[in-house]
C-alpha cells in the first residue's frame, strides 16, 4: 500500500507537523512512524532493531512504558503532535440544500409552472371595450374591476402553498438527519477499548486513544488504531478488510508485530503499542486519499477499501457502513449467495404506490381532457364563436385553470405521505426502542422484527444472567454438592488447583469488590473464568499474588480458547527448567485427553476409559441435569530437555492429569420465562442454540419454558444434528433439514457453523406457505456468519465482541432476551401504524379524486380548489403520518400471529372501512354540491365564471370535507375492527395536538382565508352543520364495524391489491432482476406522479444510509455509478429510485 501514501501528498497536509515533532519532546516524528507502519513482517522487525534497538527503545522514544503505559499527564500534547483518533466528520446538509432538494419534486415543479402562467395571464386585459362580449363566456365574470384584479391571487396562493410543502418536507428531512446523527454518535460512544495507563487497565472510548498508549487486545476486538505488538499469545488477525486476503495472519512480536486499524482479532490476546491514530493510521490514510472524512470514529472506517480490492473477503462487513454492506450485498447477489431481500413492508408499499400512482395519472389526464373538450365544444361548436387572437390569453387562462385542476387531482391521488409515514414511524420507533435497550443499526430491521416467526437465541448471558458462580465440584475422588471447606482437601491438590485456575485464565479477568453496600462482587472479563476465580476465593485463597509472581509476559506459551479447541492451556517454565501446562475446558472434551486423575492424597492415579464413563454418569450428567456448566481443570508436566514441540498441538494437549471438575451455575434471568411465554403466544418459536452440554441446555430450556415435559420436541447436540441433516457425502440436504427444524427446540454443543446451517436451513425451507423470518442472537466473533444470514441479527451490547456487533442489525444494550420481545412489539407497531395511515390516506384519496373528477366533468370546475386540495394534502400526508405513525405499542400486539410475507397490506377489514367511509363522504359531498344551495338557502356556487368571488356554497363543501377527514382520522386509529376508537387516545399527545391544531387552522382558513383559499366566512349555524356532518363519521364507523366481513366476499379480492406474487427473494435471482426491470419499465412509462414520493424516499434513504453507514465514500462512488447500479442498490433497500435523466 506504499503507493497510497506519497510523501508530497503528506507534506502538503502535515508539513507543519514534521518540523514540530521533535520539538514536541518525543524522539520520533509522525512521518517516521508512518513509514514504519508501511512495513510488514520481518522488514518491520529489522527496521525496529536498526532504528530503535528494540521495542523498549521505541517505547522510550515515545515516552511510555511497555508494562505500565502512559502516566496520562501529556495527553493533550500527544494529540497535538500525533493527531486524534478520529476522522473529521463531513458537514451535514444545510437546511437550504434540503429545501433545494425538496424543490426538485416533479409534481411541485408542474404546479409552480402552471401557477406562474396563471399569474402572468391574470394581468392580461383583452383590447377593446366589447371584449367581454366577443370572447364569450370566457370573460363573463370579469365585468367587475375589483374581481379582475383579484385574478392573480389563485396563482400566488398555489405558489405559497408549494413553499409550505417544501419547507415542511425540508424540515422533516433536517430533523431526521439530526436524529440519525445523534444515534450515530451514540453508537460511536458505545465502542470502548482496554488500555493500560499508570499500570491500571482502564476502558477508554476509542476516540481518546493516543499514540504511545499500551492497548490490550483480545479475541473478538476490532483494532481501533495502528500499533506494534509487544507481547502476544497465539494471536491471529483477519486482515481481509485491508489486504483482501481471507486467511488469518499469525502475529508474533519477533516475526510479524505490525497490527493495523480496522482488522479483527480472530484468536488469542496480547498487548500493543499504539503508533498511529486517526488520519495517520493505515485505514485513515486510505480514507483521506478517498477524500472521505465522515462522522465516523476511527473504528468505523473499516473496509472501505473493498472498492479497490474486489477480492475482499465476503464474510466481513464494514462497521456501521450500510452502504458498504449494500455494495457487498450487490456483489453477493451477483454471486447468488445472499437472498436478504428488501423488507416486506417496503416491497408491499412500493407496489401499492405504483398502482395508486397509475390510477391517479389516468384520472387526472381524463379530467383535463374532459374539461378542455367541454369548453371547446361549448364555445366554438354550440355557440359558434370565432377564435379571436386578442382573446387567446383568456382562453389559455382557462386551459391553465383546467390544467391546474388536473394537477391537483394528481397531487391528491399520489400518496406521497407514504414514505414520510414509513420514515417517521421507523425513526420514532428507533428512538423509543433505545429506551427499551434496542440500539437499531439498520432501520428496516425494526419492521422485519414484527414479522419474525422464529428466534434462535444463545443461552449464556441472553437467557441467563451471565453471572457465573461455582456451586459444586469433584476433587480427590469426592463429589461435593456445594463448595467444600479448604480443610477437606489435601494441600497438594489445593495448590495445583489454585495455580491452575489463577494462571490459566486471561489476566484481564478479575473479581472486584462490590460497588454498592451489600451488592455482589463485580465480575470483569470472561464470566466462566470469573466463576472459577470465585471458587479460588471460596477456598480462602487469593489469585492475585500468584499472578504477580508470574506476570503475563513470563507465561511461556498460551493456547487461547477458541470454538474448535473448546479449551485453554497455559505453559509455564518451572525453576528447575522443566515445564508445566495447565489446561481447562468443557469437561467431556478435557476428560477425553486425561490419562491420570488426582486421588484423595493429591497423588496421580491411572484414569481408565471405563473410569471416564463412570465419571460422566455419576458426576457430569447429574451436574448438567441441574443446569450446571461443567468445567474440567487438568495439568501436565514436560521435561525441560529436550524441549517439546509446542506447535504440535495434538501431542501437547494429551496425557493430562485431571485435577477437578467444577459445576458452574448461571441462573436464568427472572424475566425470561415470562418473555418466552409472550413470544409463544405471539406465534414465535424460540429455539436455544448453545455451546453447552446437552443436559445443561435441556435443564435451562425447561426452566425458561422453551420446552415443556411431555411435548413432542427435539433436543439434540451438534453431532447428532449434523448426522441427521447431511447425506453420505457430508452435504447439507434441505429435505433432511426440513425433517429436523420444525421440532427442534434445543441445539447443544453446537459450533458456529451449526448455528449458521440451522438459520440458513430454516430461511430456505419451503415447508410452510409463508417463508420463515428468523431472528438470531449472538455475542462471539464466530457468530458473525449466522447474524448476517438471519433476517434480523441481535448482538449483545455488553458481552458481544466488536465483530458480532458489526454483523448485527440491532444491538441489545442490556443483553436481555426480554428486550427482543420489545423489539417484536415495536416491529408490529410499525406495520400497524403504516396500515392505520394507509386506511386514512386511501379514504381521502378515493373521495377527493372522485369529487374533483366528477365535479369537474359536471360543473366544469372542481368543488375543491387547488389551494384547498393542497391544504387537504398537507393534513392527510404530513400531519396524519405524524399523528398515526407515533401511536405507542400495546400488549395486544403480541396476542396475534405474525402477518407473514404474503398477507396483503390492506386487509379486508381495512378495505371495508375505506369503502364504507368513502361512500359516506361521497354521499354527503354530492348532496351538498347539487342540492346544498336549497338546503342552506344560499346562492349556488356551480358554473361560476373565471375569477368570480368565492361562494358560501363551496366553502361549506370544503369545510365539511375537511371536518369529515378529521373525525375519520380518529376512526383510523383502529384497523382490526375494534369498536372503541378512543381507546388510549390520551397516551398519544402528538395525535391529540395534531387533531386540535388542524381544527384550529381550519377555522382560521375558513373565516379569514378569503380569496386565496376560495373561502367566505361562515356563521355559527353553518359551522354547526359542518361539524355535525363530520361527527357523523364516528357514528358511521360504528355502523361499518357491525357489518361482518364474511358478508362482503368481494372484499377479499380488493384486499389483494398488493399481493406479493412477484416479490423477489423467495424465487431465484433471475426473477429478482426481472421484477426490478419490470418496475423500472413501469416508472419509465412516465410515472411522473410517483416521483414526488420517490424523491422524498430518496432523500430519506440517503439520510438513512448516512446514518447507517457513517461513510460517504461509497456514497460518492455510487453517485458516479450508472443508473443500473442505482436501481439494483435501491431494490436491496426496498425502494425504486427514479431513473436519472
Amino acid at each position: 500500500m506504499g503507493d497510497l501514501t506519497n510523501s508530497d501528498y503528506y507534506a502538503k497536509n502535515q508539513g507543519n507537523d514534521v518540523s514540530s515533532n521533535h520539538e514536541g519532546g518525543f524522539g520520533v516524528s509522525v512521518m517516521e512512524l508512518r513509514d514504519l507502519m508501511e512495513l510488514r513482517g520481518s522488514e518491520a522487525v529489522v527496521k525496529i532493531q536498526e532504528e530503535y534497538g528494540d521495542m523498549d527503545g521505541l517505547c522510550q522514544r515515545l515516552k511510555t512504558s511497555p508494562t505500565e503505559g502512559l502516566t496520562g499527564d501529556d495527553l493533550d500534547k500527544r494529540k497535538e503532535v500525533y493527531g486524534e483518533n478520529l476522522i473529521p466528520p463531513k458537514k451535514p446538509k444545510t437546511f437550504l440544500q434540503l429545501v433545494w432538494e425538496a424543490l426538485q419534486d416533479v409534481t411541485l415543479i408542474i404546479l409552480e409552472v402552471a401557477a406562474l402562467i396563471s399569474l402572468g395571464l391574470s394581468f392580461y386585459q383583452p383590447p377593446g371595450g366589447d371584449s367581454g362580449e366577443s370572447c364569450g363566456t370566457a370573460a363573463a365574470g370579469a365585468e367587475d374591476e375589483g374581481e379582475a384584479e383579484a385574478g392573480w391571487i389563485e396563482g400566488a396562493a398555489i405558489l405559497l402553498s408549494v413553499v409550505c410543502v417544501v419547507l415542511v418536507t425540508a424540515f422533516n428531512d433536517w430533523s431526521k438527519e439530526k436524529q440519525f446523527r445523534g444515534l450515530q454518535s451514540r453508537i460511536e460512544q458505545e465502542q470502548k477499548f482496554q488500555v493500560v495507563r499508570g499500570a491500571q487497565v482502564i476502558q477508554l472510548p476509542v476516540a481518546d486513544i493516543v499514540v504511545g498508549d499500551i492497548a490490550q487486545i483480545k479475541y473478538g476486538d476490532l483494532l481501533p488504531a495502528d500499533g506494534v505488538l509487544i507481547q502476544g499469545n497465539d494471536l491471529k488477525i483477519d486482515e481481509s478488510s485491508l489486504t483482501g486476503e481471507s486467511d488469518h495472519v499469525k502475529k508474533d512480536a519477533d516475526k510479524d508485530p505490525m497490527l493495523l486499524s480496522g482488522t479483527h482479532v480472530m484468536e488469542g490476546s496480547g498487548r500493543m503499542l499504539v503508533t498511529a491514530v486517526g488520519v495517520n493510521s493505515q485505514t485513515g490514510i486510505i480514507f483521506t486519499l478517498l477524500g472521505a472524512g465522515e462522522p465516523v470514529e476511527e473504528e468505523k472506517k473499516k473496509e472501505k477499501v473493498k472498492k479497490q480490492d474486489g477480492a475482499a473477503a465476503m464474510e466481513m462487513q464494514p462497521l456501521k457502513s450500510a452502504e458498504g454492506g449494500e455494495m457487498e450485498e450487490k456483489e453477493k447477489k451477483k454471486a447468488n449467495i445472499s437472498k436478504k431481500e428488501k423488507s416486506v413492508l417496503q416491497g408491499k408499499l412500493t407496489k401499492l404506490a405504483v398502482q395508486i400512482g397509475k390510477a391517479g395519472l389516468v384520472m387526472s389526464a381524463i379530467t383535463v381532457i374532459i374539461l378542455v373538450l367541454y369548453f371547446a365544444v361549448d364555445n366554438f361548436v354550440l355557440q359558434k364563436r370565432p377564435w379571436l387572437t386578442e382573446c387567446t390569453p383568456i382562453y389559455v387562462q382557462y386551459f391553465v385553470k383546467f390544467f391546474i385542476i388536473g394537477v391537483t387531482v394528481l397531487v391528491v391521488a399520489v400518496p406521497e405521505g407514504l414514505p414520510l409515514a414509513v420514515t417517521i414511524s421507523l425513526a420514532y420507533s428507533v428512538k423509543k426502542m433505545m429506551k427499551d435497550n434496542n440500539l437499531v443499526r439498520h432501520l428496516d430491521a425494526c419492521e422485519t422484527m414484527g414479522n419474525a416467526t422464529a428466534i434462535c437465541s444463545d443461552k449464556t448471558g441472553t437467557l441467563t444472567t451471565n453471572r457465573m458462580t461455582a456451586v459444586a465440584c469433584y476433587v480427590g475422588d469426592v463429589h461435593y454438592k456445594e463448595i467444600p471447606d479448604p480443610g477437606a482437601l489435601t494441600a497438594k491438590s489445593l495448590d495445583i488447583l489454585v495455580n491452575a485456575i489463577s494462571l490459566n485464565s486471561a489476566y484481564t479477568t478479575k473479581i472486584l469488590p462490590a460497588t454498592k453496600e451489600g451488592g455482589l462482587p463485580m465480575q470483569v472479563g470472561n464470566k466462566t473464568e470469573c466463576g472459577l476465580l470465585g471458587l479460588v476465593l471460596d477456598l480462602k485463597r487469593d489469585y492475585q499474588p500468584i499472578r504477580n509472581q508470574i506476570p503475563e509476559e513470563k507465561l511461556y506459551k498460551v493456547y487461547t480458547f477458541n470454538s474448535a479447541r473448546k479449551s485453554m492451556s497455559t505453559v509455564i517454565k518451572l525453576s528447575d527448567g522443566s515445564f508445566r501446562m495447565y489446561s481447562k475446558g468443557a469437561s467431556e472434551i478435557v476428560l477425553k485427553k486425561c490419562t491420570k486423575i488426582l486421588n484423595q492424597e493429591g497423588e496421580p492415579r491411572v484414569f481408565r476409559p471405563r473410569d471416564k464413563d463412570e465419571m460422566v454418569k455419576k458426576v457430569i450428567e447429574p451436574m448438567a441435569c441441574d443446569g450446571l456448566r461443567t468445567i474440567c481443570v487438568a495439568y501436565r508436566d514436560f521435561p525441560g530437555d529436550p524441549e517439546p514441540l509446542w506447535d504440535n498441538e495434538n501431542d501437547i494437549l494429551n496425557e493430562l492429569t485431571a485435577v477437578c471438575v467444577v459445576g458452574i451455575e448461571d441462573p436464568v434471568r427472572p424475566e425470561v420465562p415470562d418473555a418466552i411465554i409472550r413470544c409463544q403466544r405471539a406465534g414465535i418459536t424460540v429455539r436455544m442454540v448453545t455451546g453447552d452440554n446437552i443436559n445443561t441446555a435441556r435443564a435451562i430450556a425447561i426452566k425458561c419454558g422453551i420446552i415443556h415435559p411431555g411435548e413432542d420436541f427435539l433436543c439434540i447436540d451438534g453431532k447428532e444434528f449434523n448426522r441427521r441433516i447431511r447425506n453420505e457425502k457430508g452435504e447439507v440436504e434441505q429435505e433432511r433439514m426440513d425433517k429436523v427444524w420444525p421440532k427442534l427446540r434445543v441445539l447443544a454443543r453446537s459450533s458456529p457453523t451449526d448455528k449458521h446451517t440451522l438459520v440458513k436451513g430454516i430461511i430456505d425451507s419451503c415447508l410452510t406457505d409463508q417463508r420463515q423470518v428468523v431472528a438470531v442472537t449472538g455475542d462471539g466473533t464466530n457468530d458473525g456468519p449466522a447474524l448476517k444470514k438471519a433476517d434480523v441479527g441481535f448482538a449483545m451490547g455488553i458481552a458481544g465482541t466488536d465483530v458480532a456487533k458489526e454483523a448485527s442489525d440491532i444491538i441489545l444494550t442490556d443483553d436481555n432476551f426480554s428486550s427482543i420481545v420489545k423489539a417484536v412489539m415495536w416491529g408490529r407497531n410499525v406495520y400497524d401504524s403504516i396500515s392505520k395511515f394507509l386506511q386514512f390516506q386511501l379514504t381521502v384519496n378515493v373521495v377527493a379524486v372522485i369529487v374533483a373528477f366528477t365535479g369537474a366533468c359536471i360543473t366544469q370546475d372542481s368543488p375543491l380548489k387547488a389551494v384547498q386540495m393542497l391544504w387537504v394534502n398537507l393534513i392527510m400526508d404530513t400531519f396524519a403520518s405524524l399523528a398515526l405513525a407515533t401511536e405507542p405499542p400495546t400488549e395486544a400486539l403480541l396476542m396475534r400471529k405474525p402477518y407473514g410475507r404474503n398477507k396483503p397490506l390492506i386487509s379486508s377489514t381495512m378495505t371495508k372501512n375505506i369503502l364504507g367511509h368513502g361512500i359516506y363522504q361521497l354521499v354527503i359531498i354530492f348532496s351538498l354540491l347539487f342540492v346544498g344551495e336549497q338546503i342552506f338557502d344560499i346562492d349556488s356556487g356551480r358554473h361560476a365564471p373565471l375569477h368570480s368571488p368565492p361562494s358560501e356554497h363551496y366553502t361549506i363543501i370544503f369545510n365539511t370535507f375537511v371536518l369529515m377527514q378529521l373525525f375519520n382520522e380518529i376512526n383510523a386509529r383502529k384497523i382490526h375492527g375494534e369498536r372503541n376508537v378512543f381507546d388510549g387516545i390520551f397516551r398519544n399527545p402528538i395525535f391529540c395536538s395534531i387533531v386540535f391544531g388542524t381544527f384550529a387552522i381550519q377555522i382560521v382558513i375558513v373565516q379569514f382565508g378569503g380569496k386565496p383559499f376560495s373561502c367566505t366566512p361562515l356563521d355559527l349555524e353553518k359551522w354547526g352543520w359542518c361539524t355535525f356532518l363530520g361527527l357523523g363519521e364516528l357514528v358511521w364507523g360504528q355502523v361499518i364495524a357491525t357489518i361482518p366481513n364474511s358478508k362482503l366476499r368481494f372484499l377479499r379480492g380488493a384486499g389483494q391489491l398488493t399481493k406479493k406474487n412477484e416479490m423477489p427473494g423467495d424465487e431465484d435471482m433471475n426473477e429478482d432482476n426481472e421484477e426490478i426491470d419490470h418496475a423500472e419499465r413501469e416508472l419509465r412509462r412516465g410515472q411522473v406522479l410517483w416521483f414526488r414520493g420517490l424523491n422524498r424516499i430518496q432523500t430519506q434513504i440517503d439520510v438513512v444510509n448516512t446514518f447507517k453507514s457513517g461513510s460517504s465514500y461509497q456514497g460518492q462512488l455510487r453517485r458516479q455509478s450508472s443508473t443500473t447500479s442505482q436501481n439494483q442498490d435501491s431494490a436491496k433497500s426496498g425502494v425504486r429510485l427514479p431513473p436519472t435523466a
